[in-house]
């Protein structure tokens, strides 16, 4: 069973559940950078990078909020596919928004576990 005090549960919970749905955005719009025509690539890649940062800045929170290591792994993972995004390689990208995205479900679902032990969910 996890080890995680309530008050941690439900913001790592929160911060999870919030940081997944972010990430599967990101993931689509790495993909779909793919079908962007030549002139539309360059605007629709800052703006993809800007995106990434916002989510990159709430990962952080949501580390020093939780001190969940789940949230440093996506981190991580999202800073790659942010440089991935910058060397053109949006597919790559998408792949390690994917491994973000498990990070940061690990650390939901060891909150879900917490809080529903204790009948909170």
């Amino acid at each position: 069973m996890v080890s995680m005090d309530l008050s941690t549960a439900v913001k790592s919970y929160q911060f999870g559940e919030r940081a997944k749905s972010e990430m599967i955005m990101l993931s689509q719009l790495s993909l779909a950078l793919e079908s962007f025509s030549a002139s539309d690539k360059p605007g629709g890649k800052r703006m993809l990078i800007m995106t990434m940062e916002t989510a990159r800045s709430e990962l952080q929170f949501a580390l020093r909020s939780t001190g969940q290591s789940e949230f440093q792994k996506a981190t991580n993972f999202l800073n790659e596919a942010i440089s991935l995004i910058e060397s053109n390689q949006p597919q790559l990208a998408s792949e390690k928004i994917a491994l973000a995205i498990s990070a940061v479900t690990t650390s939901a679902q060891e909150a879900w576990q917490v809080l529903t032990k204790h009948e909170l969910l």
